[in-house]
């Protein structure tokens, strides 16, 4: 049967597909990967003939997915929306698509094991890696890592996977790949390197030392925003295309990618796609983290409990604008070491991205997690402001936004569907508390989101106070319109 997707109305793959070669296996085929990373690739295929393909893996959940993927031949649409007009790309660089739990975690160890394969690249989200985020380490009490620890053949985590990937490898005299994460999260490559070694040194000291000594962990930034994908997200790429693709995604039309140019067996010349290769990414990761995605859970907290269902809602909202781009420059920018960017650019492109009212990214979508976020998106700017005595009025609201909302009811008395792993542990700080501020401090009192130094800290535990309780007397919207017009009077 005749792939639809080849007669879609957009961009279509013209090179030849059977000369791609699968040399990199991706863990985590969700939407972000594949308006993201794989649109680099299949650029670098289009225009410079590259022969760099990829075996999707998906280890837990979105089986669906996969499968959508392989009826129609791992092809999919790639739909950018700005206000004025969309355009669509269909990504032809898969080769191949697994499940874990479908075509069994055999096969995937096997798609690792082929000697082809360079990069293990990863997007399995903040929680996927099986870490504490408020120190960085693999936490061995994680479910899936005592279960793979009794069992380390036939592991379940990612790190699990990767490091039976690389025993394999080793046993069999082929050589090392590398290991690539692209998720949202400071020192990626280090959180990586860091959960894979303490994990290979658990179950095998040798086999740990070869990693540590053949095995590279390159950090990388990556920006662009990619709402979860709606059943009318689909309608309009038909519309667009002509052509229904379940495996579809939207995203806006910004991209970028930087990449730590640290790889053991080869890499694709992704710069010439318009990514940048760099010796250090940190300073890039710390930019984005802090102002765009700090300032987006800061709009995402405060804009739910508003009512606002999307960020480009909250700009409409002058006061949420004047907030959100407050944070970025007063209180983000400062902390950062990024050389030879112009940050107040770089925060009013922010804000003309946020206002894309063709996105429609859900303030409720960020707002998941948030126990992952908050310590490299908020905490550690609040850290350098008290080392450094300076004031931090919208951080110190941010996090209140984020108590106020994990409290399990909005403004308007109706029950929040909070989405966290963390979930029991918050969950039972608020049932242990009275609202105000029992609530506050019994939060603060999570250690793995909080850490021990910054609940003992007088002048952090007031400033989040002072904004929780404001919150509740006069409700999200009334509270950043106060934040807001005290701001711009300093």
């Amino acid at each position: 049967m005749e792939n639809r997707l080849l007669q879609a109305k957009a961009t279509r793959p013209q090179y030849d597909r059977d000369s791609l070669k699968a040399r990199i296996v991706h863990l985590g085929f969700g939407a972000f990967h594949r308006a993201h990373q794989a649109v680099y690739t299949d650029i670098l295929a289009a225009e410079q003939g590259s022969d760099w393909g990829y075996c999707e893996v998906n280890l837990i959940g979105g089986e669906q997915q996969i499968a959508d993927l392989k009826a129609q031949d791992n092809l999919y649409t790639v739909a950018e929306m700005s206000a004025d007009a969309w355009t669509a790309r269909v990504v032809g660089v898969v080769k191949n698509a697994l499940h874990a739990q479908v075509d069994g975690l055999e096969t995937v160890l096997a798609a690792l094991c082929d000697p082809q394969v360079a990069i293990v690249s990863l997007t399995i989200t903040e929680k996927g890696y099986c870490h504490s985020p408020a120190t960085g380490q693999l936490m061995f009490d994680h479910p899936l890592i005592v279960a793979d620890m009794q069992n380390p053949h036939q592991p379940k985590s990612a790190p699990g996977v990767v490091v039976e990937a690389l025993a394999r490898r080793k046993a069999a005299g082929l050589p090392a790949f590398s290991v690539m994460s692209c998720d949202n999260m400071p020192e990626n490559g280090h959180v990586m390197r860091n959960v894979t070694c303490a994990y290979a040194r658990a179950v095998d000291g040798e086999l740990a030392d070869w990693i540590e000594a053949n095995v590279t962990f390159p950090s990388t930034m990556v920006d662009r925003i990619v709402p979860a994908v709606t059943a009318e997200t689909l309608d309009k790429i038909e519309q667009l295309t002509g052509v229904r693709d379940p495996a579809g995604v939207a995203c806006e039309p910004f991209r970028q990618w930087v990449v730590e140019d640290n790889f053991v067996a080869g890499r694709p010349q992704w710069e010439k796609a318009g990514a940048e290769l760099v010796s250090d990414v940190i300073p890039f990761e710390e930019m984005k983290l802090r102002m765009l995605n700090g300032s987006h859970s800061f709009l995402a907290y405060l804009g739910y409990l508003a009512g606002y269902q999307h960020i480009n809602d909250c700009m409409e909202d002058e006061h949420y604008r004047a907030a959100a781009h407050a944070l970025m420059l007063k209180e983000q920018a400062p902390t950062l070491k990024v050389k030879g960017v112009d940050l107040a650019h770089y925060a009013d492109l922010l804000i003309a991205r946020y206002s894309n009212p063709a996105l429609r990214h859900r303030t409720w979508q960020i707002a998941m997690d948030g126990s992952q976020k908050l310590p490299q998106r908020m905490l550690d700017s609040v850290r350098w402001h008290l080392v450094h005595q300076k004031p931090f009025p919208l951080l110190a609201l941010g996090v209140a936004g984020w108590m106020r909302y994990v409290g399990g009811v909005d403004e308007q008395g109706n029950a929040i569907e909070v989405s966290d792993p963390q979930l029991a542990v918050i969950q039972a700080a608020v049932n242990g508390s009275a609202e105000g501020e029992s609530r506050v401090s019994a939060l603060l009192g999570i250690e793995a989101i909080f850490g021990n130094e910054l609940p003992k800290d007088a002048v952090f535990v007031a400033a989040v106070m002072q904004a929780y309780q404001t919150l509740l007397q006069k409700g999200a919207k009334a509270t950043v319109a106060e934040y807001a017009l005290s701001l711009i009077h300093i």
